[in-house]
């Protein structure tokens, strides 16, 4: 037997249950795990980082002088879903983002939302991602964010929450992808023993999509990137690859007679279809960013015309800031007519002045994160912070309220890793990727992420986060 780390108390884990046993959807895998010798598992974990390294799986850390790309860690032991659990989370993850394509549909026209006084207004006309441009612009099948990323929870009864809605430009399901690649390849076996749902039909569900948020009936997709420099450069090339597709940089791109075209050396190609991993304010330096090199000069003016498809949208960060993630569930509600499946975790805005108040008093006690931030920068963890860190970011929040929100510390689901002690509980959340088009569609499970120290709650790469993968196993065939 694998010596196995226990869960603390009040943690739910996702493979052992309190009392050591092994939960059922786990039973295949632990059978087989524990008729394998530690060294094999040993010599399996250092086989896959070498191969990791020479595929060039690694992303860069903005501000570390050295340049030198990580390795994120993976994790060989994987998380598993049954079935009907991830039939149930599917459709609730499904019901969250028609709400939010359908709000920001709304937003950019009627307002409906609005005027009914379900959402206050200076929520969104305040709020830095709003895009007056986008007032009135029609898209095909009216979405907004045709990939989207969801990051979900477990709290210690094992009840599911979504963290985030992630409708900018979310990343990582290269990983979710290579993750899959490295355990079919380290572990075949696993995978005629276990009906395990299949991932890597991603990329042609993404070309699919993006195809489907064109009026061009055979329209010409490209991928565009800030370059090699950015973080997730690996995946920008990854996924054009995958896809067949062109990866483009800004000055590949140039507007003419109201047309977007690439330069090539067979000549100008014309380009229907842009997904962009570029944020809004380096898209168009015309329109936005002036200093911007990284976009395309005029590309908004073709974007209002309808002459281009842009994934995901111009001005979908107002869905996924932190300040609105409140008001999803009453987007359901407006919306759909119909109560929310998954949700959210309770949630103070320090705008407020209440809320202000009790989260200043319960900051050792709290979350905070600022409302426009990411990978894991700019927040507090109060429990595991020192008094002089809380009185720091108390400063920042008495001079900047309206830029934070907080939320509880929640007691975070765990799964089992192979650490150097043996097997050992580590805090994971779940990022499973969505795709709008004509229909929602998305590949079974996600990325989990994982905090690969004893003890930390915070998931992301950038932070020292690992992955593993992630297992949805299929109802078997009658």
């Amino acid at each position: 037997m694998f010596p196995a780390k226990l869960p603390g108390n009040g943690i739910f884990d996702e493979m052992l249950l309190a009392d050591g046993q092994v939960r059922e959807h786990y039973g295949s895998y632990w059978s087989w795990l524990n008729k394998r010798p530690l060294e094999e598992m040993e010599r399996k974990r250092r086989e896959a980082e070498l191969l990791f390294h020479r595929v060039g799986i690694t992303f860069a850390v903005y501000g570390e002088s050295s340049g030198t790309e990580r390795l994120i860690p993976f994790d060989s032991l994987p998380r598993v879903i049954p079935a009907q659990e991830w039939g149930w989370l599917e459709n609730g993850i499904r019901q969250r983002v028609q709400a939010l394509n359908m709000f920001l549909h709304d937003i950019y026209h009627d307002q409906n939302i609005l005027k009914a006084g379900r959402i206050p207004p200076e929520q969104i006309f305040g709020n830095a991602h709003y895009q007056p441009c986008m007032q009135d612009v029609d898209l095909p099948n009216d979405v907004y964010a045709q990939i989207s990323g969801v990051d979900l929870i477990r709290d210690d009864k094992g009840d599911w929450y979504v963290l985030e809605d992630n409708l900018r430009t979310p990343s990582g399901v290269s990983y979710m992808i290579e993750n899959r690649r490295m355990m079919m390849r380290l572990f075949p076996e696993l995978f005629s023993g276990n009906s395990v749902a299949p991932v890597d039909h991603y990329p042609s569900l993404l070309l699919e999509t993006l195809q489907q948020g064109s009026n061009v009936s055979h329209p010409n997709v490209v991928l565009l990137t800030p370059g090699r420099y950015n973080s997730a450069y690996f995946e920008h090339a990854f996924l054009a690859q995958q896809m067949g597709i062109e990866l483009v940089e800004g000055p590949d791109l140039f507007v003419k007679d109201s047309h977007v075209y690439m330069r090539t050396t067979a000549g100008p190609q014309q380009v229907d279809v842009i997904y962009r991993r570029i944020d809004d304010d380096y898209l168009d330096p015309l329109a936005f960013r002036q200093d911007s090199m990284l976009g395309v000069p005029g590309l908004l003016s073709v974007y209002r015309e309808g002459n281009v498809s842009i994934a995901n949208a111009i001005g979908t960060g107002v869905a996924d800031d932190k300040s609105v993630y409140p008001y999803v569930p009453e987007m359901i509600r407006f919306y759909l007519d119909e109560e929310p499946m998954l949700k959210n975790v309770p949630t103070w805005q320090c705008r407020d002045a209440s809320n202000l108040s009790y989260v200043l008093d319960h900051l050792a006690e709290l979350v905070v994160k600022e409302v426009h931030g990411a990978g894991g920068y700019g927040m507090l963890v109060g429990p595991l912070s020192t008094k002089e860190q809380i009185a720091q970011f108390r400063d920042r929040l008495i001079a900047r309220p309206d830029n934070y929100i907080a939320q509880p510390t929640l007691s975070l689901s765990t799964c089992p890793i192979f650490a150097e002690s043996g097997i050992a509980p580590r805090h994971i959340d779940l990022r499973p990727f969505v795709l709008s088009g004509r229909e929602i569609r998305m590949a079974p499970g996600g990325l989990t992420r994982v905090a690969m120290q004893e003890g930390s709650l915070v998931v992301n790469s950038s932070q020292g986060g690992g992955t593993k993968d992630t297992w949805v196993l299929e109802e078997p065939s009658c």
